[in-house]
This record gives structure tokens, C-alpha cells and sequence, in this order.
């Protein structure tokens, strides 16, 4: 049985308006149909350029791994290299193409015993704790509207230099509390218009040309 479009038909003549309700187009002011056109024909030319940057990013990703499996094969071995970060460079130097992989990461029940190892020290510092120290312990436990916490806070702890082993036992809780969620690859574009110059990067995001 073929699919039917479930897209509601608007009659000629007729605009719907956000809320669904069908509007007569002679009673549209003319600047509110010349504002919907504008909209309409940006937002067209923006998805265009979007699927661009959508078969770019895929076609670029292919050729750097075609590039990588060449070499491997030249070489008889995998690539090393940190979660597959990967950096390529111009003969002249000036350009680089730059392989990313981005680590999401949450925190498992363990955070929690860490909280409470954490707030023993607290209590047992209570006469020398000092204050910007509570401030930062408190700021890092603290849970947005969706109920998580900020990893960078949370990791900041683990780079206090505290030899208490009570704080050692709770910075210990973090580490195993960590758990990667998910992993994102990205690409970047670096140039130098002359080799004394700092490489700058690329920007493919409309906000930051």
C-alpha cells in the first residue's frame, strides 16, 4: 500500500497562521506576506547550504580515512595517535586539516559516595576549611534544570592538591564515577597567510564568519 502525505492541504487563497487556523490572504497586511516571503526564501537557501555542509563533512571524513588506509597499507600497521586525533599539514605548512574526536561524559552512582566523602572532609575542616574552597566543593556538586551536573566542575576537584585520604578516596570515586557517553568527530580548517603568522582556524559557522 503506497504512503499517503499527512501534510494538511491549504486551500487557495489561504495562509495558515502559527497557531493552524487558516487565514484569508487578502485579509494578510502586505508587510506580514512580504516578511513570510523573506523568511521563506532565506530559510531555503540556508537548507541548500546546510546539505552542502552535510555532504562536505561526509566526503571529507571518507577521503582522510581513504588517506589513512593508504598509509597503513604502505606501512603494514595501524595508525597510533590519542582517539584517533589525527593532523594534516600542507607542504608549505600553511594549511592544516585537523581530525578531532570530541568525548561526551556523565557520572555514575559513584559521584555520590564521592559527595559524601567530600562533605566528611568538609565537616572535618571545619575550622580551617577555607571559604573559596566550600565554594568551589558546592558550585561543582550543583545539578542544572536537568538534574546533572557540570563534568568540567566536577573534574576541576581532581586537580586540587589536597593529601587528605579521606579526599583522596572521594577524588578516587570520581575517576571510577566517569563514564563516557558518547563521541563526536570533527573536522577544522587552520591557515597562516604568511609562515610568521598564527594559524588561524577556518569558520564554516555562519555566527563566526
Amino acid at each position: 500500500m503506497a504512503a499517503t502525505d499527512t501534510t494538511p492541504q491549504i486551500p487557495e487563497g489561504f495562509r495558515a497562521d502559527a497557531a493552524g487556523r487558516l487565514i484569508p490572504i487578502a485579509s494578510i497586511k502586505p508587510e506580514h506576506l512580504l516578511e513570510d516571503e523573506l523568511v521563506q526564501q532565506l530559510h531555503g537557501e540556508a537548507l541548500v547550504l546546510n546539505h552542502a555542509l552535510l555532504a562536505f563533512r561526509a566526503g571529507a571524513f571518507e577521503r582522510i580515512r581513504a588517506y589513512v588506509a593508504l598509509l597503513e597499507q604502505h606501512y603494514g600497521a595501524k595508525r597510533g595517535g590519542k582517539k584517533g586525533n589525527l593532523t594534516l599539514s600542507s607542504f608549505d605548512g600553511a594549511l592544516r586539516v585537523q581530525l578531532a574526536v570530541g568525548e561526551y561524559i556523565g557520572f555514575g552512582p559513584e559521584l555520590q559516595i564521592a559527595k559524601q566523602l567530600v562533605d566528611e572532609c568538609l565537616r572535618a575542616w571545619s575550622e580551617g576549611a577555607n571559604d573559596n574552597l566550600r565554594a568551589i566543593v558546592n558550585d561543582a556538586f550543583q545539578v542544572d534544570r536537568e538534574g546533572k551536573v557540570n563534568a568540567d566542575r566536577i573534574l576541576t576537584l581532581r586537580r586540587l592538591a589536597i593529601t587528605d585520604p579521606v579526599w583522596q578516596r572521594a577524588m578516587e570515586a570520581i575517576g571510577d564515577a566517569i563514564r563516557v557517553t558518547s563521541s563526536k568527530e570533527y573536522i577544522r580548517f587552520h591557515a597562516r597567510p604568511t609562515p610568521e603568522s598564527e594559524h588561524v582556524m577556518l569558520a564554516l559557522d555562519i555566527a563566526r564568519v
